[in-house]
């Protein structure tokens, strides 16, 4: 069993900033990604920001320079600190783990159930 639990997010006005975190659990053996997603309404979901296991990290040409996503490792919390916000960035993000399993070692993905966040203008 693996569990994500997201938090933070909500409202914010256009040029403001907010942050979301999100904390891995369960039968992990190894994380091979953890990265932010979002899906606005009648859009498809589109990856915002994901680190690797090895700490490297890519981003949505949309939110470079703006959005900055890190991790603690020891607490296996991926965080998406995110600036200068635009009405364009409201949507439902949701954390997404690639991991390997304990004990088979089989690769994975879950999916956080996603937190809102709007940005007024």
């Amino acid at each position: 069993q693996v569990q994500l639990v997201e938090s933070g997010g909500g409202l914010v006005q256009a040029g403001g900033s907010l942050s979301v975190s999100c904390a891995a659990s369960g039968s992990i053996f190894r994380i091979i990604f953890m990265g932010w997603y979002r899906q606005a309404p009648g859009k498809q979901r589109e990856l915002v920001a994901g680190i690797s296991g090895g700490g490297s990290t890519n981003y949505a040409d949309s939110v470079k320079g703006r959005f900055t996503i890190f991790r603690d490792n020891a607490k296996n919390t991926v965080y998406l600190q995110m600036n200068s916000l635009k009405p364009e960035d409201t949507a439902v993000y949701y954390c997404k783990l690639d991991y390997e399993t304990v004990p088979d070692r089989r690769v994975s993905a879950y999916w956080g159930q996603g937190t809102q966040v709007t940005v007024s203008s």
